[in-house]
């Protein structure tokens, strides 16, 4: 927290060269003061607590979004690119959520085939499908009362998408093979690496699903965007990874890093901390 002269020039400019997190302008009110600081201080305990990690603009608008998000039950569309950190989003909404006591559950949507996502989002009953030996309750219902959390959505079929919607507007779905329906009470959070509205305007999504997954949103930025970030990533993976495998690192030279920083990291930040690891 800095406190600038009102004769300086561009003090967001100056703040962000001089490292410092926020500004204030003097003379001050040191009410205000005082409660900046513990804004700034409960932020990076945050960031602690969700790994969550930049001084980046976009990210710490990512660190409000969690925090006045995560109270109430609506419904969250996170996107961003694929290796930003979504999923790490949705579990600390939910860590943040009075569900928090409760299952957070996570379904790759892009990794089944409509079969078995069907199956494995609402269950089936005992003789459904060849192979249903047995009744197997579904992510839906083991994720009552907590989060449900639907990643890479933009990749589900057209079948489940109205399944999923039917969830979303009644609280309630049948089991594959199922004739009574079962009643959840479940916070949905769903992420894509795609415009769900490009996919909509290109018929390959429901319109109507959209709107209903779309009533609060959070935008990852891509680690391009916040370079600034890249040197603070790099010294957080050292330290993780050097207590993981008890082996010292001697550090990184100016020149390595700006390599790093200037990188296109395709991958965002999946790739830089794999990389740190290797």
């Amino acid at each position: 927290l800095g406190l600038l002269e009102p004769t300086d020039a561009e003090p967001a400019a100056l703040a962000h060269r001089l490292g410092i997190s926020a500004a204030m302008i003097k003379p001050c009110d040191a009410d205000e003061v005082v409660a900046l600081g513990r804004r700034l201080i409960e932020r990076k305990r945050l960031q602690e607590r969700t790994g969550i990690i930049g001084e980046h603009p976009g990210i710490q608008e990512v660190l409000i979004k969690i925090e006045q998000l995560a109270h109430v039950s609506s419904t969250v569309l996170i996107e961003g690119e694929s290796g930003t950190g979504k999923e790490l989003v949705a579990r600390a909404i939910h860590d943040l959520s009075p569900r928090r006591g409760k299952a957070f559950i996570a379904v790759a949507c892009a990794a089944l085939p409509e079969t078995l996502l069907e199956s494995e989002l609402f269950g089936h009953e005992k003789g459904a499908f060849t192979g249903a030996a047995e009744r197997r309750l579904g992510r839906f219902e083991l994720a009552d009362g907590g989060t449900i959390f639907l990643d890479e959505v933009g990749e589900m079929p057209a079948s489940v998408q109205v399944k999923l919607l039917r969830v979303l507007e009644q609280r309630e779905f049948y089991r594959v093979g199922g004739v009574a329906p079962i009643r959840v009470d479940v916070r949905v959070v769903t992420a894509t690496n795609r415009s769900l509205k490009a996919l909509v305007d290109a018929g390959e999504f429901r319109q109507d699903l959209f709107y209903r997954l779309n009533v609060l949103s959070i935008y990852l930025p891509p680690l391009r965007e916040r370079r600034s970030d890249v040197p603070i990533l790099v010294r957080r993976f050292i330290h993780e990874f050097s207590r993981q495998h008890d082996r010292p690192f001697r550090g990184i030279a100016a020149d390595a890093l700006q390599i790093l920083v200037d990188a296109p990291w395709p991958g965002n930040v999946r790739q830089l901390r794999n990389l740190v690891e290797s």
